[in-house]
């Protein structure tokens, strides 16, 4: 296609914005999301209500899609700074500031929408606050203070909650099943954060972010709150058992995750490299998914 004129987008430039709303979303991490929410569902429901698992699924992913993308609306000019998000969209200018907010703002309120409407109202509600807390609540705070990975792991861990809720009545309700599934992987972001925050902490400090435990940055401290929350981890991922929900057979499975998990985070405290963090950051990858089927089953 040829353009005939200077507001008429030829071929590529079409692909381009296609290109440029799609890792707007960061589809991988959006379908990880998802993931959680469904898995949850599926974990805590009595019974299977397709409707509900397919307006989970859609509405889980525009919520974390408007998150994703207001957060790089935000730090557009950060972001030019940085190695790893100097291709974003918005650094690249394939979108402009009025693009991405409509696509944003439609999917965050069809996200929300679906949830409400489709799961229930709790789930709705949940949902917009995910957007709010991750976008304008953790996104500056990285610029200020070490905490912003605390208060960023809340919306990281709401799908979870969400799942759940889902597949309560009425208005929704939190159980405590779906309550100690949530802070699992809360507490798993830590170790799984902290160790990315590690190997690009060089790239980090090009937009002066704080996002490792101490100020002071790879140091003895951030080190050593890897590895604590690493045990925390192993030791939340039983309270599942501890109360009853799940039998013996899925515990071992998530002991051997948890204890997997953990002696990488030794490694990397011991020899506090790129390669290790790389090593454990990589092991926390596998090892949500894994306990999340492990649990799923009740075994």
């Amino acid at each position: 296609m040829e353009a005939t004129g200077d507001n008429i987008l030829t071929k590529t430039d079409t692909y381009s914005k296609f290109s440029g709303y799609l890792k707007l979303t960061k589809f991988r991490l959006g379908a990880l999301v998802v993931f959680s929410a469904v898995i949850t569902y599926f974990t805590v429901a009595s019974t299977i209500e397709w409707m509900q698992v397919l307006a989970l699924s859609l509405g889980g992913f525009l919520v974390t899609s408007a998150a994703n993308g207001f957060n790089q609306i935000i730090e557009k000019d950060l972001d030019k700074l940085m190695d790893r998000t100097r291709n974003r969209p918005m650094p690249m200018e394939v979108l402009s500031v009025n693009e991405a907010l409509v696509f944003c703002s439609v999917f965050g309120i069809s996200g929300t929408i679906l949830l409400w409407i489709y799961t229930n109202p709790l789930c709705g509600i949940l949902g917009f606050i995910s957007i709010i807390l991750y976008a304008f609540a953790y996104t500056p705070l990285k610029r200020i203070t070490p905490f912003s990975v605390f208060v960023g792991a809340i919306p990281g861990a709401l799908p979870t909650l969400i799942g759940g809720v889902a597949a309560s009545k009425g208005f929704g309700e939190v159980g405590f099943f779906s309550f100690l599934l949530f802070m699992i992987q809360f507490v798993w972001q830590f170790p799984h954060f902290w160790a990315l925050a590690w190997f690009n902490s060089d790239d980090y400090a090009k937009a002066d972010f704080f996002l490792l435990p101490s100020s002071g940055g790879k140091d003895d401290f951030s080190k050593f709150q890897i590895l604590l929350y690493s045990v925390f981890l192993l030791v939340v991922s039983i309270f599942p058992f501890v109360f009853g929900f799940v039998g013996l057979v899925s515990t071992a499975a998530a002991l051997v995750c948890g204890i997997a998990l953990l002696l990488q985070a030794y490694n990397f405290y011991r020899l506090p490299t790129n390669e290790h963090a790389k090593k454990l950051f990589m092991i926390t990858l596998i090892y949500l998914p894994l306990v999340q089927v492990a649990l799923m089953t009740k075994a």
